[in-house]
């Protein structure tokens, strides 16, 4: 329902890209197009896993990907991440270019140390990334990405977070350029990444 919002609030982006005093074809892409979508302000101001203060500065030079989620997410979390690990595998050693951003929404049970342990099990380049509610809330603003809580009656956990399933794509020059479908396989990720690399 929530990726269902999201995807019907996006503007249509399609047109030519000019180049070379003539018009070429934009590139396509499997995943939704958000080059220059002002709603989107694609950036944060966390901390990762190790404790250091990070923002998406720190990461230009680099494709990165990023996503939003929780550790006890039954599958939307541990799909992706095994997805993105995949797509890694795909680009070869383009993935060396590839940072790939985790955020955890539920600081109060994800500490640095859980968060750090979870996202190295699937790939130990990944980096996860926390921060007071503050803070999360304006990172997810940024990225119009949303989430919730809500009672777990008869739950261990004592709650559970519902939250949105897309990620995000910036390319190298650290511009938000795409909002990756879940239902997405990893092939058609890391064709889609591989043009913005």
């Amino acid at each position: 329902m929530l990726r269902r919002q999201f995807l019907q609030g996006l503007p249509a982006l399609a047109g030519l890209a000019i180049g070379c005093g003539r018009p070429e074809r934009a590139p396509f892409f499997h995943s939704i197009d958000i080059t220059g979508n002002a709603e989107f302000k694609g950036d944060f101001q966390l901390v990762d896993h190790d404790g250091h203060p990070r923002s998406m500065a720190d990461y230009r030079g680099k494709l990165v990907t990023l996503f939003f989620g929780y550790l006890n997410c039954p599958d939307f979390c541990p799909t992706h991440l095994a997805r993105q690990n995949e797509v890694l595998r795909l680009l070869g050693d383009q993935a060396l270019r590839v940072q790939t951003l985790f955020v955890s929404v539920d600081p109060e049970r994800d500490t640095p140390e859980r968060i750090k342990a979870y996202v190295t099990a699937f790939n130990p380049g990944f980096v996860g990334l926390t921060g007071g509610r503050m803070q999360i809330d304006e990172a997810a603003r940024a990225f119009k990405a949303s989430y919730s809580i809500s009672a777990a009656s008869g739950s261990a956990m004592g709650y559970t977070v519902n939250h949105s399933t897309l990620s995000y794509a910036f390319d190298p020059l650290g511009r938000l350029r795409l909002a990756v479908r879940h239902e997405l396989s990893a092939a058609n990720v890391a064709d889609d990444l591989r043009q913005l690399l």
